[in-house]
């Protein structure tokens, strides 16, 4: 087992977790056992809340398909089998609020093996759910899992990698697991340094695979950048974006003009287009067309966009007027198909660019290359775009106004002079606005959560009780099953043998799984 670390290269991906580039299965594990879990469990769930109703109401694909939630207190217990996410917000919100309802700090002692049987039971649960679902053409092969505890992250892991050697590990991409830290103490312009940093964690190599060891602070904010982790497009099949600079020498060699050096990289989104949420309500929300020349779409990365660097720009030089569109971060590529060594060189070259374009005080100017080469008489728009260098080890990319689509503005030049009956009165009312250093987005809200799930909860639906003369006799023969009800009903029905039963006393309203499943596969049947 190599459990060396080296937090300048891109992370390898397990070769087992050669997945189409698609968004993997989740299982969340909570260990409960923690001494503050009444302050851990009401930020919890509403973190986790907020990150599943912008799932559940963002158009297209849906970013976090199946999801698998774990208790343990100390012994597993599923609280949520494998369920669709889309479409079952009212089940997610049940579930959520039976997390609620686990008793307080001090009813269930520390220690115990339950976290590492929860990991063994959801992969069970997931080998299960795919073999059954294969059938009706389900392509989701990969699970990640994440681990939620305050015990200390390093025997955690020890624990997994003595308990996980037999078991088969094919289907599991990474396992995080994520130490809970509380502070008494946390001020609220300090809110913002709680927020889990961009860089991953420190990695433990073992099994052949990575565990991602993580902490975390103990409140809404840290907790919901976390899962929000989970909406990004994780597929790592291919790179998404080729960077085209003219390719230079060394010393007085040049390499011909009609050269280019390719940087490959990734994109990844900035902000969620709000576009995509503005029909929720009433299902007019749609994802932007794909096929557009307009849009340069960071999820889901069907196509390999192509930025070819045609001149530099003095960054002061350049008129924020003129950018539109969200931005997107540009990143090194960790696409699991290219040689390690190429994926170095890589990096180097990336940040060497990085670097660079700082140094100098430069943005590049970038046109969009067609994705396929056209006849002659096809007429191809090119966008444009402006790459922008930051302190970080990205770029950021924004679209840039050309000819067609400017409009005239011609202003009038600011006067010099004001009189002092107008200026005096704008100068009391700026001296009297509070004044933050930066902007800082964490601060402001604008009840978009609340919104999303008003909308999309749906009360259970009650099935009407039919009249006596209208209810089929039980001689009828039934009626045969669909190829999909026949191939999901045996996994309903069959619990995982794995999984600890739960007593019959505490058995709360909505807690037995057992009647859980029996409950969808009768509604399922219907």
């Amino acid at each position: 087992m190599n459990s060396r670390k080296l937090p300048s290269e891109p992370r390898r991906i397990f070769p087992a977790a050669k997945a189409p580039s698609q968004q993997p299965s989740r299982i969340l594990v909570v260990d409960v056992t923690s001494p503050s879990w009444a302050n851990t469990c009401s930020v919890l769930s509403e973190a986790l809340e907020n990150v599943l109703c912008l799932a559940c109401g963002l158009a297209g694909p849906c970013r976090v398909p199946l999801l698998s939630l774990y208790v343990v207190q100390p012994q597993q217990e599923c609280l949520l089998p494998f369920t669709q996410v889309k479409e079952n917000f009212a089940r997610i919100q049940g579930c959520l609020s039976e997390l609620r309802s686990l008793p307080a700090e001090g009813c269930f002692p520390q220690g115990g093996n339950g976290v590492v049987q929860a990991v063994q039971d959801g992969l069970q649960q997931f080998k299960q759910y795919s073999r059954h679902t294969a059938a009706g053409g389900s392509t989701n092969t990969s699970v990640e899992i994440t681990i939620l505890t305050s015990q200390p992250s390093r025997e955690m892991v020890k624990q997994l990698e003595k308990k996980l050697q037999d078991v088969d590990l094919v289907s599991l991409r990474r396992i995080q697991v994520i130490e809970v830290l509380k502070r008494d103490f946390l001020e609220p312009e300090d809110v913002e340094q709680c927020v889990p940093a961009e860089e991953p964690g420190s990695d433990m190599a073992i099994l052949g695979m990575d565990i991602e060891v993580q902490t975390v602070e103990d409140n809404v904010i840290s907790l919901e950048m976390l899962f929000k982790t989970w909406l990004h497009d994780h597929g790592t099949e291919r790179e998404q974006l080729h960077l085209l600079l003219p390719s230079g020498g060394f010393g007085h060699a040049a390499a011909p003009k009609n050269t280019l050096m390719c940087l490959k990289c990734d994109l990844q989104e900035r902000l969620l287009d709000p576009a995509l949420l503005s029909g929720t309500a009433d299902g007019t929300g749609r994802a932007a067309d794909p096929s557009s020349p307009w849009h340069m779409a960071a999820w889901p990365s069907t196509a390999l966009h192509k930025l070819r660097v045609l001149k530099a720009l003095k960054s002061e030089g350049v008129c924020e007027s003129v950018l539109y569109g969200l931005p997107f971060i540009i990143k090194p590529t960790s696409c699991w198909q290219l040689d390690w060594d190429e994926l170095e060189t890589n990096q180097h070259s990336f940040h060497a660019l990085c670097h660079s374009l700082l140094k100098r005080k430069w943005m590049l100017l970038a046109r969009h290359e067609p994705q396929n080469t056209v006849p002659n008489w096809n007429v191809v728009v090119h966008p444009y775009y402006v790459i922008i260098p930051s302190d970080s080890a990205t770029l950021l990319v924004k679209a840039v106004a050309i000819r067609e689509l400017l409009l005239p503005s011609a202003f009038p030049a600011l006067l010099a002079e004001h009189p002092d009956r107008v200026r005096g009165p704008i100068e009391s009312a700026l001296n009297n606005l509070e004044v933050e250093v930066a902007y800082n987005p964490l601060h402001l809200k604008s009840n978009l959560y609340r919104y999303l799930k008003s909308s999309l909860y749906k009360p259970p639906h009650r099935q009407q009780p039919q009249p006596r003369e209208q209810r089929p006799e039980r001689h009828q023969p039934r009626q045969p099953q669909s190829r999909a009800k026949a191939a999901v009903a045996p996994l309903l029905m069959a619990p995982s043998p794995l999984q600890t039963s739960r007593p019959a006393a505490a058995a709360r309203k909505g807690s037995c799984e057992g009647s859980l499943l029996h409950k969808e596969y009768e509604e399922f049947l219907q």
